[in-house]
């Protein structure tokens, strides 16, 4: 079984982003965003005020640039050559100007490729950017040429993914079954997704590992979506109490070496309304649209038009919220490029891996939205969340 991915596996990952550069005119590279970093090299780190780089060379060189108090975590966990650490932040000399230093001397004088113009912050951070450090270095975008490597998911993170799915259906299945009348959204949720992580660990043992700084283990919960304010599709928890004829989302997902599958559901709190009935017949029908549209040599934007078209014929379209999907990958949250929306236009492959969750959203009723894995083979879309969808075995009571 597979916790987390091989050093032969980042180093392949690496090896394909340095090809990129090689047809850029880069031999230097500069990545700030902890998902780059965590891609390429296996390092989570919790981003601050404190700037973090990853610098790679043509020649092979890979140097993490981080702050003193993250040295021994970066010299332990990542897959680099090379650590180099700067005292604080702000300090006596400003972080990025040192890393300016550092990157002149890696041989970014000959060009360099940076996924942005400077560490991107939060935490009151304030920093010089690239264009300023580095006025006579040309400078190459490169955040979509990764966004594009990490879209097709290699045997290793297919099969993390699919654990993390496992454990995702578990903590999902342990979540309908504590759900009630009269319990609190918090309590159920705790509980589920307690008992849930504790199986989690005593199978998988001490080798696993979450990658997660704010949770570990799997997780279910609703996140507010419950009753009328699951017609709200991205609710906050309220720690509201279900009550009979509640429209209930779900969520459910488990870290595995920071990747997170997605499950959601719709439940509803017997009694069912007509009315609840025919809005989550629709809502099936439409996911099963867009599955059955997620076929390598489409493009991401057919999928979309599928369900748009499904919106329109039905007189859906005053309930319409979102795209149909996005691709999923590491980190949290796990929305990443391309996305199953009108406006992308980027084919289809295998080996890439989806959510694939339209909703129905109804004002003063609730919002009807099932969302799973999808993993695209060679000629269709394998679900890698294989929760029930059928409404008989979705509702409580």
């Amino acid at each position: 079984m597979i916790l987390e991915p091989s050093r032969a596996e980042l180093a392949a990952r690496r090896e394909r982003l340095l090809a990129e550069l090689a047809g850029m005119g880069a031999p230097v590279a500069c990545l700030f965003a902890p998902l780059y970093v965590l891609y390429l090299t296996g390092f989570a780190f919790i981003p601050t005020e404190r700037p973090l780089a990853l610098v790679l060379t043509a020649a092979g060189a890979t140097i993490l640039f981080v702050p003193r108090l993250e040295q021994e975590h970066a010299e332990a966990l990542a897959d680099v050559g090379r650590v180099v650490s700067y005292p604080e932040y702000p300090g006596e000399v400003h972080p990025m100007v040192q890393l300016a230093g550092l990157l002149i001397e890696s041989g970014a004088a000959g060009g360099l490729a940076a996924d942005s113009d400077g560490y991107g912050g939060g935490f009151g951070y304030r920093g010089g950017r690239l264009s300023d450090l580095l006025p006579d270095v040309s400078v190459v975008k490169i955040g979509a040429t990764i966004d594009r490597l990490m879209a097709v998911k290699s045997p290793e993170e297919i099969a993390l993914l699919r654990e993390s799915a496992r454990w995702g259906d578990l903590a999902h299945a342990l979540l309908q079954r504590h759900t009630a009348p009269g319990v609190a959204e918090i309590e159920v949720s705790e509980r589920a997704s307690r008992e849930a992580t504790a199986q989690m660990l005593a199978e998988l043992g001490p080798g696993y590992r979450p990658h997660g700084w704010m949770s570990a283990g799997a997780h279910a919960g609703y996140r507010g979506q419950i009753g009328a304010h699951s017609a709200v599709p991205h609710a906050l928890i309220t720690n509201a109490i279900i009550r009979p004829g509640d429209v209930l989302v779900t969520g459910a997902t488990a870290g595995m070496a920071g990747y997170y599958s997605e499950l959601e559901r719709t439940l509803i709190v017997a009694p069912v309304s007509p009315d609840a009935a025919r809005f989550f017949g629709l809502m099936r029908d439409m996911q099963a649209a867009a599955l059955d549209a997620l076929r390598p040599g489409r493009r991401c934007a057919d999928v979309d038009r599928v369900v748009r078209r499904f919106f329109a014929e039905h007189d859906l379209l005053p309930y319409w919220r979102h795209h149909t999907g996005h691709s999923i990958g590491p980190g949290v949250p796990n929305h990443q490029a391309p996305y199953l929306d009108v406006g992308d236009d980027t084919e289809i492959v295998p080996g890439m891996v989806f959510s694939i969750e339209p909703g129905i959203y109804v004002p003063g009723l609730g919002g009807f939205r099932h969302s799973d894995t999808v993993l695209v083979t060679a000629s269709s879309a394998e679900p890698l969340t294989t929760y029930p969808r059928d409404l008989e075995r979705l509702t409580i009571g």
